[in-house]
């Protein structure tokens, strides 16, 4: 018997309680990992809370992503004391994930934890931290170089944006932060942002094209911030856009694409190949400051996911929150 966060559906009512699960329950898969530490990203707080419809069936355990031990393996690459961690892969909406002690995957979908990191840093770092990366990853494929211009970080205080921060200025790259909070303008600093900008100068409609500010974005927004964000990119900039917390919609014009030759570049953390899954997680053991790091991170037990999932979807939670699952 072990402690999980179990999404249940009865009647068309979503709940969510602190369960005792048995190993039997747990969802077919070639190795069983012992968690030690998991975390809360933004779409944990909309699997915790229902508050957008992608669980594929119940019951369910959420979380997009753990870091633990190999308890018991009948894959090839994989023994038991092994050090892994997975991201995304369809965990907390598919399969059951890791806001839970146990839980049992595919072999194919792991990757090995760093040998520079804790369990506990993996998860600091999380789907966020390795989405950040392949951000970074973007841009860089696109040719953007430290020393080309500003970089522009939307939805800055947030999981994402708080690594891309760190991951970029690391590299040498100069970097903008977009924030609705300017009380958090000293932690983006010591992240290493150089400069702050309001959230609402790029929230609400704006022109077609505006001044060329941006050399290049990473976007978590969405919306007209995106739109804005994308009028105000020097020539032949890039976007790499990941998430959506303003909206899903793109109300906006072709002229940047036209007119300034510039590039929307998505980003999907979810399904991507595991040899990109590996390069993200090998540029983040060398290119991510373990210090910055730990400045992101806040850390709660099992028995707080449930309540502290409609505050990060709010926007209350800065940072990194991981989720120590022997912690009740």
């Amino acid at each position: 018997m072990f402690k999980a966060v179990l999404l249940e559906n009865s009647s068309g009512k979503h709940t969510a309680r602190l369960a005792d699960v048995t190993r039997d329950q747990l969802p077919a898969g070639s190795v069983t990992v012992r968690v030690e530490w998991s975390t809360i990203n933004y779409k944990d707080g909309l699997l915790v809370t229902a508050a957008m419809p992608i669980i594929q069936s119940y019951p369910m355990v959420p979380g997009i992503d753990f870091a633990g031990i190999v308890e018991e393996s009948s894959h090839p690459a994989w023994k038991p004391g092994d050090r892994v961690l997975v991201n995304g892969l369809g965990l907390g909406e598919r399969h059951w994930g890791g806001h839970a002690q146990f839980a049992r995957v595919d072999g194919d979908w792991l990757v090995r934890v760093p040998d520079n990191f804790t369990s506990r840093q993996a998860m600091a770092i999380g789907t966020a931290g390795y989405t950040a990366m392949l951000c970074v990853l973007r841009l860089e494929q696109h040719g953007i170089r430290p020393g080309d211009g500003e970089v522009l970080v939307t939805g800055s205080t947030g999981g994402v944006g708080s690594i891309a921060i760190a991951l970029l200025a690391k590299l040498g790259y100069t970097v903008a932060a977009s924030t609705g909070r300017p009380s958090e303008a000293d932690y983006l600093k010591q992240l290493g942002a150089t400069s702050i900008v309001d959230r609402a100068s790029l929230a609400e409609q704006g022109p077609p094209l505006g001044a060329e500010r941006w050399t290049a974005a990473i976007d978590t927004a969405g919306s007209h911030t995106l739109v804005n964000v994308l009028a105000s990119l020097r020539y032949g900039g890039i976007v790499a856009a990941t998430a959506a917390a303003q909206g899903i919609d793109l109300p906006g014009t072709l002229f940047p694409f036209i007119v300034r030759n510039v590039t929307l570049g998505g980003v999907d953390s979810v399904w991507q190949p595991m040899a990109p899954r590996h390069e993200a997680w090998q540029r983040l053991s060398t290119d991510l400051d373990p210090a910055k790091l730990e400045s992101t991170i806040s850390e709660v037990g099992l028995g707080d996911v449930i309540d502290i999932a409609p505050k990060i979807l709010a926007g209350q939670v800065r940072g990194r929150t991981v989720v120590d699952v022997n912690r009740i």
